[in-house]
């Protein structure tokens, strides 16, 4: 007979850092870990409203060398260490004339905050992880890494180059124990991307469905489930790996 797994303990006494934490998947994150008894720092630019009222939250800007240095320096000093580093920070906008109309300040500035912002933070925490008994690093990438789309280049190349600097993260720092995995959402329905659909041409929620084989949307809970998983006792054995959860959209 199995025993009852208890999803509710299953992260006590772990010290957990959000970045992009105070708004849609990265508050669902948040409260997922929270939820399985972490104490959680949560990290952006401004608090929400969406913000988990259990979080300890700390402002800085992760695309900025500086920003990164705040938060790190925040982060560590609130939790007292850190086993869990989730770098979700990210976004884009769309240039919808195609890739030729993206100028070098939107490239630069995709980079800085998509792929950048993970390398510099797990950088800068890594001695804190190195002293955990119990260290994990989760990557949030997208579907956009893996499907071309000319109004998303920039987005979509800088979430490639976070998928390869993951894999090879992984590889260097599984010896220490450390375990490093990326996940790729799909069209994921928060404020922002319900936003998007009403007010852009070609955008809507319905168009996005018709190419997703589950039939919906996916919700902030789905990513959160995967990131618990990966960062707890239960996936224990998996590092280096890229977890799509965009219900069958990018298998076909």
């Amino acid at each position: 007979m199995f025993n009852k797994l208890d999803l509710s303990k299953e992260l006590t006494g772990r010290r957990a850092l959000v970045t992009g934490g105070t708004r849609g998947i990265g508050a669902a994150i948040a409260q997922r870990l929270l939820d399985a008894g972490a104490k959680v720092v949560v990290a952006a630019r401004t608090r929400s409203d969406d913000t988990p009222a259990a979080a300890t939250f700390v402002a800085g800007d992760v695309s900025t060398s500086e920003g990164v240095e705040a938060v790190a320096t925040q982060a560590l000093a609130a939790l007292g260490g850190l086993d869990i580093l989730v770098n979700n920070a990210g976004g884009g906008r769309a240039f919808l004339e195609g890739s030729w109309t993206i100028p070098d300040k939107a490239w630069h500035d995709s980079f800085a905050l998509n792929l950048f912002a993970a390398i510099r933070l797990t950088n800068a925490v890594l001695p804190a992880l190195r002293a955990s008994k119990a260290a994990a690093v989760v990557n949030i990438s997208s579907a956009a890494a893996t499907m071309p789309f000319g109004p998303f280049a920039h987005y979509g190349a800088a979430k490639a180059a976070l998928e390869y600097y993951s894999r090879t993260l992984a590889m260097e720092l599984a010896p220490s124990g450390i375990r490093v995995n990326v996940v790729s959402p799909g069209v994921i329905s928060t404020p922002g991307s319900d936003e998007f659909a009403r007010t852009t041409p070609g955008f809507s929620t319905d168009d996005w469905t018709r190419n997703i084989p589950l039939g919906r949307l996916g919700a902030t809970e789905d990513i959160a489930e995967v990131v618990a998983l990966l960062v707890s006792g239960r996936g224990k054995f998996l590092t280096g790996a890229n977890y799509r959860v965009d219900g069958g959209m990018t298998a076909r």
